[in-house]
């Protein structure tokens, strides 16, 4: 065992019994009947329950140590939060064995641990008495606890009452302030807002560098690359990659996204909005180009064409495009809004949108784009996290050197070097 080892998993399996239904009130007569055919009803439920065996994980083994910060991704029933719930003992193992070097806390669902006829005050002392702590302990962090959630005016207010955000905001705060060695976080954050999603990312990145170790489970890839040192890839309850966290989240939505191509039609493609407008097509070209193309080269002037119906009239919207980094990371944001400019459509009317990028010095990679038409804090008419993916190649007017450092973004520059 090393000295900081905080978390071991040693070859976990956890299996399940699926499509079980609840036995109905029997009569005499099912009973004699039941007695009489139990023989080969034995045998018959036999080969049902083989059928109906799910393993939620299969051989999971990793160790992880003082401060590390490990974020566990992919896609829902891949086996995430069981993980979480063996480690927080809520479910064991059907074979394998966890070795904990610490104090527990976790948050896997929105108000775990909480009494919800009790006020928010009293919660605290009861999540922190329940984790170990002595009152005097509770006491002395209280304040802290109560400014981070900033909820002081709900604070005497029964938490049934709360919204699920509030709930979320008192609970991070009373795990992040409470003595524990070891955080577990499901993607209980995704129900906050996103500066107080952002506050939580930051103090669980101080909770690190003070020693405290966190398992991290979000669909944010943002979150986990920027926050998490090291990642863990899992499918159909195996884990497939476990790496530097840029590196796998990548990785991960390169498999996602694979599908996604340079054609026009987002016809059959996941969105939000209320739907007034929508829209219809896009395409990605080198600026005065006529063909979409997937591939695009270093420093090229990119052109966006964006088509739009709508459904309804909509008034003073807003039209914006994301190119993100694979990981998720937001790297371009061009909106509408900072040029002052906005669209009104009339019900059954079409606008074609052009966005001309100038100079794209983003490093070889591939990308995602996305698009959002709608109003800045009043409503969103149409949003596509993810309408398309491109690639971006060297050219014969760049070094292959400059991308052999850290970073996404490439930018031309000049330096001196002054010795005195």
């Amino acid at each position: 065992m090393k000295e900081n080892l905080m978390i071991r998993t040693s070859n976990l399996d956890k299996k399940y019994i699926i499509g079980k239904t609840k036995e109905n009130y029997s009569t005499l007569r099912d009973t004699i009947m039941h007695t009489i055919y139990k023989p080969f009803q034995i045998l018959s439920n036999d080969i049902k329950t083989q059928n109906t065996i799910f393993w939620a994980l299969k051989n999971i083994s990793f160790d992880i140590h003082e401060g590390e910060i490990v974020g566990l991704i992919g896609a829902n029933g891949a086996g995430k939060s069981t993980i979480l719930k063996i480690l927080s003992r809520v479910t064991t193992p059907t074979n394998g064995k966890i070795e904990l070097y610490g104090k527990v806390k976790s948050l896997l669902e929105v108000g775990t641990g909480f009494h919800p006829e009790l006020t928010g005050r009293e919660n605290v002392y009861l999540s922190g008495s329940i984790l170990g702590m002595k009152k005097k302990e509770i006491e002395y962090k209280f304040d802290e606890i109560v400014k981070f959630s900033e909820i002081e005016r709900f604070l005497d207010t029964p938490v049934k009452r709360y919204s699920s955000g509030m709930y979320v905001r008192l609970a991070f705060a009373v795990a992040a302030y409470m003595d524990t060695e070891i955080l577990l976080v499901d993607e209980v954050l995704a129900v906050g807002d996103a500066s107080f999603q952002k506050k939580c990312i930051g103090k669980m990145g101080e909770s690190s560098r003070n020693g405290k170790t966190i398992l991290f489970v979000s669909h944010n890839m943002d979150a986990i690359s920027s926050l998490c040192n090291r990642c863990l890839l899992l499918s159909h309850g195996e884990i497939i990659k476990d790496g530097e966290a840029r590196e796998i989240t990548s990785e991960y939505q390169s498999m996602i996204y694979s599908h996604i191509d340079a054609s026009a039609d987002l016809t059959n493609i996941e969105r939000y909005g209320n739907g007034k407008c929508k829209f219809t097509s896009v395409t990605i070209t080198p600026y005065n180009k006529q063909t979409p193309q997937k591939i695009l080269q270093v420093g090229q002037d990119l052109e966006i064409i964006m088509n739009l119906f709508a459904y309804q009239d909509i008034f003073d919207a807003n039209i914006a495009i994301i190119i993100y980094e694979q990981s998720g990371y937001r790297l371009i944001d061009a909106n509408t809004a900072i040029k002052n400019s906005h669209i009104s459509l009339k019900q059954g009317q079409s606008a074609i949108v052009k966005f001309r990028l100038k100079n794209v010095l983003c490093k070889p990679g591939t990308y995602l784009l996305g698009l959002w038409i709608g109003r800045a804090n009043i409503e969103d008419i149409d949003g596509i996290k993810y309408a398309k993916q491109f690639s971006i190649e060297t050219n014969i007017f760049t070094s292959e050197s400059s991308y052999k450092f850290p970073g996404t973004y490439l930018c031309e520059y000049d330096h001196t070097v002054e010795i005195i």
